[in-house]
């Protein structure tokens, strides 16, 4: 390549013009030591936790119900019994001339959730209730359900909720059909009794749903515990579907033959949408590690702590000191915090497998469930926090691996430190893996035993500790 005298003397004068502009106030810039920003980590900021008792709470709109009766060492018995209403198929059902019942069956569809023992076996009863549930306004987790002693129907064996079911559907004029539904449990009730409250009732009675559960008051379900074997379980129930019912088989006389019977099979739908499920739970802890924690209502922190669904356990956590450690390092922002919970060494052996996830929730001034910032998304009625993370990145679901829970707290720590939120109590308890719930929930039955803070932790020690990685301002 060839260059000109000129292109030459070009070339030159640019180099000289660039070098000479150079700005020095961004060249060679030197750091003033008083702006100089350092990293930290610090794990060792206090943390206290105690178990506390969960308040109770409505069981009419859960998304699943549970029931089930089950002993487990740790924490004692719990059992969960189901009172529901039925619903006619349509206004003004008939059930044709001289109809008479064939057969029926309580249908009760799994909801995806089972916790316990799955080779126990069940004895489930099912009797009629005493009072209209329907007209009830209250639907308390600890509420009983008053029923008749006459039992309507009973099954017993082992539960199957994942395992699809083969039923024959009769069809009129038609040869019966065999076809696969979903995992459910179906109990055989007395057909006199359904005769008598049902297909006898007057076209009045059968008018519409408010006539009919009048005199039809609804089902009470519960576990027979003396005659179930085992350690037991909880199943979960959905019936948000078309799946639950009362299903009537019965033949009544042909519309245009007298001496010829239709057989006719017919759904009285068992729908959260139109009539009211309610759960009633108990758990009894007597004379066990949870029962002596309550009764010993100690200050002192104790080395485990319980968390249980179904109206169980929570954790209450509180951060005593620190507004103490900002004072101390003075000015900082938080790059993460993470709060690290470990599950207490063999308290999740099968079939009592630690909570697959826990929520994490704050009190406002007036005692009111709140998201953390952390994990305020916006809704439909709530704005939510623009620091707000996805679900998998906040946490809170069990890693089987590490046997621990990890939530990300950036923002509510930050918050903390700088007075923008105050204390006024956080909460850990179990939620449904699928449906984030800061409210006590029914929909799922698996419990955790957690470690708590040490401030000279040992090799081996399950602990919670506030991992905070910040950013010290001098």
């Amino acid at each position: 390549m060839k260059f000109s005298k000129l292109d030459l003397l070009t070339l030159l004068i640019s180099l000289f013009l660039f070098a000479s502009c150079e700005n020095t106030s961004t060249i060679g810039l030197e750091v003033d030591p008083s702006s100089a920003i350092q990293g930290s980590l610090i794990d060792s900021v206090t943390i206290m936790s105690r178990t506390i008792k969960e308040d109770e709470t409505s069981t009419v709109s859960a998304v699943r119900h549970p029931l089930g009766y089950m002993k487990d060492a740790i924490f004692g018995t719990t059992e969960s019994s189901l009172a529901m209403a039925v619903n006619l198929p349509n206004d003004a059902y008939d059930f044709g001339t001289t109809p008479a019942i064939d057969s029926a069956v309580l249908v009760l569809n799994y909801g995806g959730e089972f916790y316990g023992d799955s080779t126990a076996t069940y004895s489930i009863d099912v009797h009629p209730l005493n009072v209209n549930i329907s007209k009830e306004t209250s639907f308390l987790s600890n509420k009983d359900w008053s029923y008749n002693s006459q039992l309507l129907g009973n099954k017993t064996g082992k539960l199957y909720p994942t395992t699809k079911y083969k039923v024959t559907d009769i069809v009129d004029k038609k040869a019966d059909t065999l076809r696969t539904v979903t995992p459910q449990i179906r109990i055989p009730l007395d057909k006199t009794y359904i005769q008598n409250n049902i297909a006898n009732l007057s076209a009045t009675n059968l008018k519409n749903n408010s006539n009919f559960t009048q005199v039809f008051n609804g089902l009470h379900v519960q576990i027979n515990k003396t005659s179930s074997t085992g350690n037991g379980g909880l199943a979960f129930f959905e019936f948000s579907g078309t799946t639950s019912a009362l299903v009537l088989y019965y033949k009544k006389q042909n519309a245009t033959t007298a001496t010829l019977k239709d057989t006719v099979s017919i759904n009285f739908p068992i729908l959260n949408a139109t009539g009211p499920i309610a759960a009633t739970i108990k758990h009894d802890y007597t004379g066990t590690p949870v029962g002596a924690q309550l009764l010993s209502n100690s200050t002192v922190q104790q080395p485990v702590t319980y968390l249980q669904p179904l109206v169980g356990l929570r954790n209450k956590i509180t951060f005593p000191y620190l507004s103490k450690f900002a004072t101390n390092i003075g000015k900082i922002v938080i790059n993460k915090a993470e709060l690290v919970i470990d599950v207490s060494t063999g308290t999740d052996v099968l079939p009592y497998g630690a909570a697959p996830r826990l929520s994490l929730y704050r009190y406002d001034i007036a005692e009111q469930r709140q998201n953390v910032p952390d994990n305020n998304l916006s809704s439909q009625v709530n704005s939510g926090d623009p620091r707000a993370l996805s679900p998998t990145v906040f946490g809170g679901y069990y890693n089987s691996l590490t046997k621990q829970y990890v939530f990300v707290v950036t923002s509510y720590i930050q918050d903390l430190l700088n007075g923008k939120t105050k204390d006024y109590g956080t909460f850990l308890a179990p939620t449904p893996t699928n449906e984030y719930q800061i409210s006590p929930s029914i929909s799922t039955g698996a419990r955790a035993v957690i470690g708590s803070f040490k401030k000279t932790p040992a090799a081996g020690d399950n602990l919670m500790k506030l991992n905070i990685y910040y950013t010290k301002i001098n």
